[in-house]
């Protein structure tokens, strides 16, 4: 695998624990920042890649959340063989049974860590009919559920972004759903995601956005986990930041339509 075609994307909030997770990337991949402080995450932030990456010559994307750090990051090349060999678009954790964090859908993906096929996905994407997809039919999925240990909605649609991974499993996509679990016995938010053979490769502490608030709530506990790689720095740097500064006055003009849209079906003017 060459490391010139991989690429690795967070969507960012918390800069400040942003240099902390960006500093242990591996030096030898490109990163990309998009900056999420105004509210563009979750699905916004996908469709934002790809625009901003559709003529880039990037075969593979992680997706890296300001609060997920690497425990090994080379172990991301022999999962990027696996899924090429196996033809699987994309991995990562459920977002639904699999950590005590969250209890929604349990046949989507939570982004805070992905591996996705890009030059793949690219060759696929079509937004409007991506968009089409947040539904969700009983029974219309068979995945084993059995190994998940915590609650689960299978008729959950709480986040927007499922409907991304909703359009893949209907396209006949692969996903592969990786494993994860508690790292910490004093620490029961923080979670590990494994490789294929059990092997630590990112940590994920949750709460990024009340990192090195006044509350200080999560910040000490996430400084702890961080402890263990204070003498890694790999000196990766981004790259480029990029931000869509029209988004806020086109996240306005969304709500203002689906306000009013939610208004006239309620008044009889139009049907749902």
């Amino acid at each position: 695998m060459k490391s010139s075609k991989v690429a690795i994307l967070s969507t960012v909030n918390n800069f400040k624990l942003y240099a902390k997770s960006s500093s242990l990337y591996p030096s030898n991949i490109e990163s990309y920042v998009f900056d999420g402080r105004n509210g563009m995450f979750g699905i916004f932030s996908i469709k934002f890649m790809m625009k901003v990456f559709k003529k880039k010559d990037i075969d593979w994307l992680v997706l890296m959340d300001e609060d997920a750090l690497f425990v090994k990051p080379d172990l991301i090349y022999p999962l990027i063989d696996y899924m090429k060999t196996n033809d699987y678009i994309i991995s990562g954790v459920r977002d639904g049974g699999a950590l005590p964090e969250r209890s929604g859908n349990p046949y989507v993906m939570n982004p805070f860590f992905s591996i996705i096929n890009f030059k793949e996905l690219k060759k696929i994407w079509d937004e409007k009919e991506m968009l089409k997809n947040h539904y969700i039919i009983e029974n219309e999925f068979d995945d084993d559920l059995s190994n998940l240990k915590y609650p689960y909605d299978k008729m959950s649609m709480s986040e927007p972004y499922y409907c991304f991974y909703l359009w893949l499993k209907r396209k006949n996509k692969k996903m592969l759903f990786l494993d994860v679990d508690l790292p910490f016995s004093d620490d029961q938010i923080t979670n590990v995601v494994y490789d294929l053979n059990h092997q630590p490769l990112v940590y994920h502490t949750w709460f990024s956005r009340e990192y090195g608030d006044l509350r200080g709530r999560h910040t000490a506990r996430i400084d702890r986990v961080f402890e263990e790689f204070e003498n890694k720095n790999y000196g990766s740097q981004p790259v480029k930041i990029y931000k869509d500064k029209l988004f806020p006055l086109k996240n306005r003009f969304r709500r203002f339509k689906k306000n009013t849209r939610l208004r006239l079906v309620k008044i009889g003017l139009i049907s749902n």
